[in-house]
């Protein structure tokens, strides 16, 4: 019997990678003798009523008038953890960030002698510069118990900052294989967009956001209509760079090829993705803001969908380069255009792609899998 308390700011209902693997190893780890402290959010009573482990919410909202804004938040978490970690015998503490879950988690672990566990997820690790904040993550990675790594481009980035490479286990997020899988009903999908049988459809998910390389993906979709490929493109997701996304179709005269259908739903996802022939994000690191792994990409895979993806950050352990999709240089234009020509004009090697990737995922990135990955690493200490 696993007894952990385990501290996320982000849980479900929020959308989003992180969110999903806390709800999806924990509970299969355990019952209510795992803790789960969290952020309380609209619609997190429905969510907390059905999840097997028991969920405390605390508001984790900044103070803007507070130096720094994120104290009162620091203090909630840390309270709570404690009162919880003093009236409670639990084996560890599991934080899934170190900021600000891993410093909590790592002052309530010392305090109440547990080990603690912090996940890294990689784009956290590189974009808050050489400042206090990267000073207090590099203290919290070096004196955690266990670091959970989503891949090998993060366990190098820990390494470089000098996290003990015995304590770091690689362990890949996994998805949903009875959620994401192939042979979903994709009725209405392509018609309500008036996609013909004959033209072949790219589909992108995800924040938008610069580094996603979605504004690649349009310029490409333009360069390859112009060669009289019959393509059409969905972009699905909410985020900052809408409006400069629609400005892009506009430009490029895509208004009735590239359509920007914002945010679906968990249950028509899947269907997106079984309805699309390509997935395709590009991405590409700003700023040091880059892919840690890319979730969603074994989601298409699991629905036997080829991947397009970028070089930078840690997508080579999502996307396989020539066995379940393709890496391209997502800085690049040409690369990109390059990487679509080739699965949008060889249909049966990109099917070949999108088989290989279903394997892939259903021998290695189920939710069990992770769940046994994870548990491995709690027996072994």
């Amino acid at each position: 019997m696993n007894r952990l308390l385990v501290l996320t700011e982000l849980f479900l209902p929020t959308k989003g990678g992180t969110a999903v693997w806390a709800a999806e190893v924990y509970k299969r780890l355990g019952g209510k003798e795992i803790h789960i402290v969290t952020a309380d959010v609209p619609g997190a009573e429905a969510i907390d009523a059905s999840h097997p482990n028991t969920i405390h919410r605390i508001s984790l909202k900044r103070v803007p008038w507070l130096r720094p804004e994120s104290l009162a938040m620091y203090a909630r978490f840390f309270f709570k953890s404690l009162w919880l970690g003093v009236t409670h015998r639990f084996d560890a503490i599991h934080a899934f960030r170190a900021l600000p879950e891993g410093l909590v988690a790592w002052a309530v672990a010392r305090l109440t002698l547990r080990t603690v566990a912090i996940y890294a997820h990689g784009e956290e690790l590189t974009t808050w510069g050489r400042g206090h904040k990267y000073q207090a993550m590099c203290f919290v990675l070096r004196h955690a118990d266990r670091i959970v790594a989503n891949s090998e481009h993060t366990r190098d980035t820990l390494l470089a900052m000098n996290v003990r490479p015995e304590r770091i286990r690689v362990i890949y997020p996994g998805v949903d294989v009875a959620v994401f899988r192939p042979g979903l009903d994709i009725t209405g999908l392509r018609e309500s967009y008036g996609i013909h049988r004959d033209e072949r459809l790219v589909f992108s998910v995800g924040r938008l956001s610069r580094r996603k390389g979605f504004d690649q993906m349009i310029c490409a979709i333009a360069a390859l209509r112009s060669e009289n490929f019959p393509l059409r493109y969905v972009i699905a997701g909410i985020g900052e760079d809408a409006d400069y996304l629609d400005g892009l179709i506009r430009e490029h005269r895509l208004e009735q090829v590239a359509h920007r259908i914002g945010a679906v739903s968990e249950a028509d996802l899947p269907r997106w993705l079984n309805a699309s022939d390509v997935f395709a994000m590009p991405n590409r690191e700003i700023n040091g803001d880059s892919e840690g792994f890319g979730m969603v990409f074994i989601e298409a895979a699991a629905c036997g969908k080829p991947a397009l993806a970028g070089d930078a950050g840690g997508t080579g352990s999502a996307v396989l380069h020539e066995v379940t999709g393709l890496r391209v240089d997502g800085e690049d234009l040409a690369s990109v255009v390059g990487g679509l020509r080739y699965l949008i004009a060889d249909h049966d090697w990109a099917l070949q792609l999108g088989q290989s990737g279903l394997k892939r995922v259903r021998e290695r990135f189920t939710w069990e899998q992770v769940t046994h990955a994870t548990d491995e690493m709690m027996r072994r200490g």
